[in-house]
């Protein structure tokens, strides 16, 4: 035999067991251990941070001008970036959303 059609038996032959494998592992039924629950999500209490992060988001393009923001925006970049915590870090309290009447503009 040519060396071509031997290469493409193998071929043929190494593509029909991968098939096979697949169409029998994708038919197999996961089974589960006796005696555990399936996992349900606890549920999270509501995080300050971003409650207060959603309250900028909706402010749109106002959010650039409030201090709170900003404030906010770089607290989390810290916290995504690996950052330590700074002494004047964010405490629940400080995180409460405001309304635009009580956010204090920017004097310049």
């Amino acid at each position: 035999m040519d060396g071509k059609i031997v290469a493409r038996i193998v071929a043929v032959i190494f593509v029909t067991i991968a098939v096979t494998a697949t169409a029998l592992e994708m038919t197999r039924k996961q089974e589960s251990p006796v005696g555990t629950a399936a996992a349900v999500p606890a549920l999270k209490a509501p995080d300050p941070l971003r409650e207060s992060l959603r309250h900028c988001q909706g402010l749109g393009e106002a959010a650039l001008r409030d201090n709170d923001c900003m404030r906010l925006w770089a607290e989390q970049r810290d916290r995504f970036l690996g950052f330590k915590a700074r002494s004047g870090s964010l405490t629940s309290e400080s995180l409460t959303p405001q309304s635009p009447e009580t956010t204090k503009p920017e004097t310049r």
